[in-house]
């Protein structure tokens, strides 16, 4: 259970922490479109570096033998206390999963983050990208009917019927082309189509990654709990499952280095932060050598410390409370994004749009209520 200053701390990192990421990447995707690759890049780069420290461990347990021929000693020797050893060089704690679970998620986890940001690119408003990707419970329950076995309750199935329509309403409000212009509205209904199929294939690898989480968490994260509070050495199943999520996943940016590096010399050409909008009273205490960092760069950073912020709200929230009420609080931040980017940029702010998330959103609700009881797992927002 969670404390009331726990609580607070919790919510303020998602709703603040993640409704900001929203809003910052709205802002750099509509003036750098093809930077999604960039952003992925940063956002596990400064989990991987936030969660370093908290892995490592200057210790090395040892385990205390018994003497040579002291029958009594060695019977005693499995309750004898741990001895543990200061060195030099830092190792990394215990996992509770093995390497090959983490691969398979990292592969999962990696796609599915770069496919949602590359749609920016194909001129899905975030608007729709916040209501495409309330879907997910489409996958999952396909996918789970198919491959896991599971069973659904009739309110389960009726209210994925529900989220789909709504979808449905949601893409279609924003792909009407506002030229008037016939070559260019078919231009920009194939790139809306196709950033569409992205999004949907992105849905598909979130639902397997779905289906590898619950069984990684019942086969490895479930047996072990009860360690964790008598072993320093193993970290909350949430703070070993973001590291290597992450961790694991930098070396793939190595097959997209030209693109990532191209984008930021795009970047690095924009307009700096001194012809931007600044009162003068903040302007006199900024050093002169910032005033020529391009904005952009400003953005990035804040997108980066404000997905950090929203990945541990999150992961602190998975670790210590129903799935249910993950869910729940998961679909009103979205519900709160959707209303900033209409409130600050616009966006596609039409009755069919509305309608369309009031049932993505209903439906999500009434399939997060209508259902048996599970277990708590980890998910990625």
């Amino acid at each position: 259970m969670l404390s009331l200053s726990d609580w607070v701390t919790t919510l303020t990192l998602i709703f603040g922490g993640c409704c900001s990421n929203a809003i910052t990447m709205e802002h750099i995707t509509s003036t750098h479109p093809h930077s999604g690759i960039v952003v992925t890049f940063f956002q596990f780069l400064i989990v991987f570096l936030f969660g370093l420290p908290s892995q490592l461990t200057f210790t090395r347990p040892e385990t205390p033998h018994a003497a040579n021929g002291d029958a009594a000693s060695s019977h005693k020797a499995p309750s004898t206390p741990a001895i543990t050893r200061r060195t030099w060089l830092p190792r990394l704690k215990k996992r509770r999963v093995p390497l090959l679970p983490y691969l398979i998620q990292v592969a999962l986890f990696f796609v599915l983050s770069t496919l949602n940001n590359a749609a920016f690119a194909y001129h899905i408003p975030m608007t729709v990208h916040i209501i495409f990707r309330s879907g997910g419970m489409i996958v999952n329950l396909v996918l789970g009917w198919l491959l896991a076995k599971k069973r659904y309750t009739l309110r389960q199935v009726i209210s994925v019927f529900v989220v789909t329509l709504g979808i449905v309403l949601t893409t279609l409000s924003a792909s009407k082309p506002k030229s008037e212009a016939t070559t260019t509205q078919t231009t920009e209904v194939s790139l809306y189509a196709q950033g569409i199929a992205i999004l949907s294939l992105a849905l598909l690898f979130s639902g397997f990654l779905g289906l590898v989480q619950d069984w990684v968490f019942a086969r490895y994260i479930t047996p072990t709990e009860s360690q964790v509070a008598s072993d320093p050495d193993i970290l909350p199943s949430w703070q070993e499952n973001m590291f290597f999520l992450h961790t694991l996943g930098l070396p793939l940016f190595l097959f997209s280095k030209d693109s990532i590096v191209g984008e930021l010399s795009r970047m690095g050409g924009g307009v700096p932060v001194s012809s931007c909008t600044i009162p003068y009273g903040v302007q006199q205490y900024i050093p002169a050598y910032a005033l020529t960092i391009p904005s952009i760069f400003i953005h990035l950073f804040l997108n980066t410390i404000t997905q950090l912020l929203c990945v541990i709200g999150v992961n602190r929230l998975t670790g210590r409370v129903t799935s249910l009420t993950v869910t729940l609080i998961l679909t009103v931040r979205k519900a709160v994004s959707l209303l900033l980017s209409v409130a600050v940029y616009g966006g596609q702010a039409n009755a069919q749009m509305w309608a369309g998330a009031a049932l993505v959103f209903l439906g999500t609700i009434g399939y997060s209520t209508g259902g048996r009881s599970k277990h708590v797992k980890n998910k990625e927002d």
